[in-house]
């Protein structure tokens, strides 16, 4: 049955982002190696999931799941925040490296990321930042695939409830002065923004001036009883799942945590922005969810005066 190892909602990006490279010609993400870092067995159980209307219990190894019978479902509430996400963020992260040359990417929460094996830029060096347990699952994975892990690849278990983040990063080579570039996906719709803001002083901390991070996150209209159909249906998935959404955070908000710590909102790309990017004249019946936004926001120099003009 499904492992509990990474979190049921993180497989069903996972499963979103192989199905979509699998059988989807105009592709918003192809991230081609997504299905074989799932393994056969754990796609299946997470297709059946969603053909069963997430009735964990209904999973039955001797059937397999209809296409068919999800892909409506998939494309209405599961696919389109992870793969636009994940497109927008390494577009930005390939627009970093360009402009900065050697860099460091750091991938907080990274699950079952493949960046580090689809990366053909040496220039980039990457570090995975998870949870030991979480972690340890997905290198049981690689090593049973055979993948070699490549020589600018570092992973870097953190429990963020006894765990020094910047000491952990340095300990793995990480270099608080280079350039570096910061994603947070997936994480902010489970946190309160006072939580999600010890994660943003982290970075601000360790991250040189220039350097950028980027998250998405669902805004305030998220859990108010006038949502639309599809965030509401969404809400509740996650909680049918053990993952509650606790609330959205309004940009202004937002701006200010940022700027606290440092950042300097660079691109805020709003529902409407990011459908016409990634959702327009599609025939497959994904679009962009009214309520998710993504923010790329730069390390200002503090003794700069322009940054002041920010606090």
């Amino acid at each position: 049955m499904i492992d509990d190892m990474e979190s049921v909602t993180a497989k069903l990006c996972s499963f979103a982002r192989a199905y979509h490279s699998n059988h989807e010609r105009n592709k918003i993400f192809d991230d081609y190696l997504a299905y074989d870092l799932m393994g056969k067995e754990e796609y299946e159980e997470i297709g059946q999931l969603i053909e069963h209307d997430y009735n964990k219990a209904l999973f039955d190894q001797a059937y397999s799941f209809s296409g068919m019978r999800i892909l409506n479902k998939l494309n209405r509430y599961i696919s389109p925040i992870p793969l636009s996400r994940a497109a927008f963020a390494e577009r930005e992260l390939v627009r970093f490296s360009r402009e900065r040359g050697d860099c460091q990417y750091v991938i907080c929460g990274a699950g079952m990321d493949t960046f580090a094996f689809r990366n053909d830029n040496p220039k980039i060096k990457t570090f995975e930042i998870d949870h030991p347990d979480t972690q340890r699952y997905k290198l049981e994975k690689i090593k049973k695939l055979e993948w070699n892990i490549p020589a600018n690849v570092r992973f870097v278990a953190v429990d963020f409830s006894k765990d020094d983040m910047a000491m952990e990063l340095k300990k793995a080579g990480y270099d608080p002065n280079a350039p570096s570039f910061f994603a947070i996906l997936g994480v902010t719709y489970y946190l309160t923004l006072p939580v999600f803001e010890e994660t943003l002083e982290r970075i601000g901390a360790i991250s040189a001036v220039g350097s950028k991070l980027v998250f998405d996150f669902p805004d305030e209209t998220t859990l108010r009883d006038d949502t639309s159909e599809r965030v509401s249906t969404l809400s509740g998935i996650t909680e049918s799942l053990g993952e509650t959404m606790l609330h959205g955070y309004s940009v202004p908000e937002v701006d200010e945590a940022l700027t606290r710590h440092g950042f300097i909102i660079d691109e805020h790309a709003t529902p409407k922005k990011i459908q016409e990017r990634f959702f327009e004249n599609r025939d497959d019946g994904q679009s962009a969810f009214e309520n998710i936004h993504f923010i790329l926001a730069k390390r200002g120099d503090k003794f700069n005066e322009s940054y002041y003009l920010y606090i």
